[in-house]
């Protein structure tokens, strides 16, 4: 099992009405609880240890429906009013509709809520993240046609 099982197992578990999965095989032991402070995940014998941080206990949806296009999950930075908007899937970063195409957004850009930020691309599936909050673009913190994980940081807006 590699980590991409792990995630798509968390991700489903986060939205079923289970609260703990322990899987035991010859090679590793799984155990994922929902609900709780942390999740950890230990693998033997590489005595791996993946630990997830705190989660936020208010429900999140994602968009399961390809014909609308997901939200990004935003969640406010604790050292400053600047708020991070995460990927809401693991996939290909991109910043234009195309090679020739400007970027839909760039630093220093307002946007409000509904404003596409870009694509991620997932199983040959191009969709468009928007933006969820009215603010400023303050940095673009990932790469043009890169890969980003479930709840990676992209950007960080200015809500002000």
């Amino acid at each position: 099992m590699d980590l991409k099982d792990i995630q798509a197992l968390i991700r489903f578990i986060s939205s079923s009405g289970v609260d703990e999965v322990s899987i035991e095989r010859k090679d590793f032991k799984l155990n994922i609880k929902k609900n709780v402070k942390t999740t950890e995940v230990v693998m033997s014998p590489q005595a791996l240890t993946y630990q997830q941080v705190p989660v936020n206990n208010t429900p999140r949806t994602e968009a399961v429906n390809i014909a609308e296009a997901p939200k990004a999950i935003v969640e406010v930075a604790p050292v400053s009013n600047l708020i991070e908007v995460k990927s809401p899937m693991i996939g290909t970063f991109y910043r234009s509709a195309g090679v020739d195409k400007p970027p839909f957004i760039n630093i220093g850009d307002e946007v409000n809520s509904g404003t596409t930020l870009c694509i991620i691309e997932a199983m040959k599936l191009f969709n468009e993240i928007e933006c969820e909050i009215k603010g400023k673009i303050v940095k673009v913190l990932v790469d043009d046609a890169t890969p980003v994980e479930y709840d990676q940081p992209l950007f960080l807006v200015d809500p002000s």
